[in-house]
């Protein structure tokens, strides 16, 4: 078990950028695969970008590919999705999640995306609002 820390959420306006943070308490993220999710109000949790434990693999949905973007930190224990180009749209509650699986392609991390029972552990979220 890993404790997660979102951090970074907050006003923006739109097509403003943001980065978000997720750190880990603790530990370290080393061996473990991180992925970003969000939730509209009444809606189930999606899947938004995913990074393997090396790092050598991401994987975006295609609702935010080419706007946002998942790295892993110089510090082993923090995972950052930088989002540019912001609209209403992305206004969400943003959560990370990790799972200490061996996932090592795209096609692997990808398929995390899907659905959010691949990860056990999640930090408590953190509100992004993109508003004029």
């Amino acid at each position: 078990q890993v404790q997660l820390v979102e951090s970074g959420g907050g006003s923006v306006q739109p097509g403003g950028s943001m980065r978000l943070s997720c750190d880990a308490v603790g530990a370290t993220l080393d061996y473990y695969a991180v992925g970003w999710f969000r939730q509209f109000p009444g809606k189930e949790r999606e899947g938004v970008a995913a990074i393997t434990s090396s790092g050598g693999a991401t994987s975006y949905s295609g609702a935010v590919r080419g706007r946002f973007e998942i790295s892993r930190g110089g510090a082993k224990n923090t995972v950052y999705l930088q989002m540019n180009k912001l609209t209403t749209e992305y206004t969400a509650v943003y959560y990370c999640a990790a799972a200490r699986r061996p996932w090592t392609f795209g096609h692997e991390i990808a398929n995390t995306l899907a659905s959010d029972i691949w990860y056990a552990n999640w930090g408590q979220g953190t509100q992004v609002t993109v508003s004029s």
